[in-house]
């Protein structure tokens, strides 16, 4: 057996209750081996004292040889039990026992390294070696991200603390006094300021009407100036809906949805009653579009109107698309001719429209020149043109039901000057009353806008409409605004493109892509 401090030794630090009875049922036996073989020695060694217990020496001689035998055969068996025992080393202490009962059937092995055995040295991963790089860049990122969190909770108490932002709000933004500038109305109108003396005309008209409710809004294109009589009141549109339809039906040919001789098929319900003669001609009948949008506005032709809602996508999508244009009150609720008065919009926002139009923020500028061309061959000219003087022109579209009575469109005065008059009047059933309110109210805006000491830089005056004095003009704190470039300037009001007066318009060249044969016009 070699020496303790040569091995390394491993113990039981845990033993079962029965190794630990079969290891003490050995001691035992193994003490009593012992006790035993000490015994015969001394017996061998002192003869008279056997003598004297009784026993003869032959009969002790008998027995020498069997007990020496037996002990030759316990001492065997403890020399190899004994090399199979462990030694343990002086420098290691023994582990203490477990006190209570164990739990498991696997014990618990430790390894103790003898002292002198140096350990051996074990070479880390390529992870392992790998990490601290990994660590290093996790720490920069944390504090990046603190850095930029600092960074941001500092800039904001010193933009807080900042005595440049607290200053006043006066200082920054001074009270707005009335100048001549001309504001932008939310319809999408540029006004500057409503022309007094041409307003109040316009309410004495509607006094001497008391049975007539009116809604009126007129605008000085060229000058921002305005008349506004309940022009946010909603009316029952009738066939003024068709001016609408008509931008929108134009809106979706400059965007490549329609062409102008794309065929159009008159079903059984489009078919409507009231104006047009579309509805005299058999179902099915095909028509090209831009025949079918002259219709609606010449002849205000309901079927043609129908078709051309069902061609745009129906009701809803045009109420949606009225709504993108800022038309709140402006709504299809019901196919033409609508007698009911369900669809609805306002004189502002009819005015609105045309001025957009005019301007070309709808569409572009040779729609505008097709649907101005369009509508200047309205066949009804009985009320808004009616009241106006020789030379000028009115691209207008009427609307007229039992219960209310309209006319809205651009007028063209021969001085240069241009316009928008939009009147809508509601009235008991059929009641004529109501033409001549229209007639007159046009005739009043007409003789003021175009009379020769009004000029058109858009200055008025307070001259009455009749001549039973002399006037006294008045000028107005609004600024003349100068005639625009070809390329166009839209710090001019209303983005007017130039001041040639729309009474000597010339109509585009015949093109198919824009007009239907000769033949087929109303």
């Amino acid at each position: 057996m070699s020496k303790p401090s040569d091995k390394m030794i491993t113990g039981s630090g845990d033993q079962s209750p029965k190794i630990r009875r079969r290891h003490h049922k050995q001691r035992s036996q193994d003490h009593t081996q012992k006790t035993t073989a000490k015994t015969a020695q001394r017996t061998q060694s002192k003869p008279a004292k056997m003598q004297s217990t009784g026993l003869n020496y032959q009969q002790n001689v008998k027995v020498l040889p069997t007990i020496a035998s037996d002990n030759h055969e316990r001492n065997e068996t403890d020399r190899i039990r004994q090399s199979q025992r462990l030694v343990v080393s002086g420098n290691v202490k023994p582990t203490a026992k477990p006190s209570g009962k164990m739990t498991g059937g696997n014990p618990r092995v430790k390894t103790l390294r003898v002292p002198g055995h140096p350990k051996k040295y074990a070479y880390p991963s390529r992870k392992a070696r790998l990490k601290p790089a990994a660590n290093i860049i996790l720490y920069a990122l944390r504090l990046l991200i603190v850095g930029v969190g600092l960074g941001a909770i500092v800039g904001t108490l010193l933009s807080v603390l900042d005595p440049a932002n607290r200053i006043t709000t006066n200082s920054i933004n001074p009270p707005v006094s009335s100048s001549p500038q001309s504001p932008i109305n939310s319809s999408g109108l540029v006004i500057s300021q409503e022309i007094t003396p041409l307003k109040t005309t316009i309410e004495n008209l509607s006094a001497a009407n008391p049975n007539l409710i009116p809604g009126v809004f007129i605008v000085d294109i060229d000058s921002g100036g305005y008349v506004d009589v309940s022009g946010n009141k909603n009316f029952s549109a009738a066939s003024t809906i068709k001016i609408p339809v008509l931008v929108a039906f134009l809106e979706d040919v400059d965007r490549g949805k329609i062409r102008l001789d794309e065929i159009l098929t008159m079903e059984q319900e489009m078919v409507a009653g009231g104006s047009g003669n579309l509805r005299t001609m058999p179902v099915g009948t095909k028509l090209k579009s831009i025949e079918v949008a002259t219709k609606m506005m010449t002849i205000s032709d309901n079927t043609a109107t129908n078709m051309l809602i069902s061609k745009l996508g129906g009701k809803e999508l045009l109420n949606a698309r009225f709504r993108s244009w800022g038309l709140v009150n402006t709504a299809i609720q019901s196919p033409l001719p609508d007698l009911e008065g369900t669809n609805t919009t306002s004189p502002k926002e009819l005015a609105s429209l045309i001025a957009k139009v005019n301007q070309g923020e709808l569409i572009s500028m040779r729609s505008r020149d097709l649907m101005l061309d369009i509508m200047r061959r309205n066949q009804r000219d009985d009320l808004l043109p009616a009241g106006l003087g020789e030379g000028a022109t009115a691209y207008h579209k009427t609307g007229d039901i039992g219960t209310m009575l309209a006319d809205a469109g651009l007028i063209d005065v021969p001085t240069g000057k241009r316009y928008i008059a939009s009147i809508m009047v509601k009235r008991p059933h059929n009641e004529p009353a109501a033409a001549k309110l229209i007639n007159s109210i046009s005739q009043a805006t007409y003789s003021y806008l175009s009379q020769s000491n009004f000029p058109p830089d858009g200055s008025t005056n307070n001259q009455p409409l009749n001549n039973s004095s002399t006037p006294v003009p008045q000028p107005q704190p609004f600024t003349q605004p100068f005639l625009q470039p070809q390329g166009g300037n839209s710090n001019i009001p209303n983005a007017t493109m130039n001041n040639v007066p729309l009474g000597n318009y010339q109509s585009p060249l015949n093109n198919p892509s824009y007009y239907p044969p000769q033949s087929h016009r109303n």
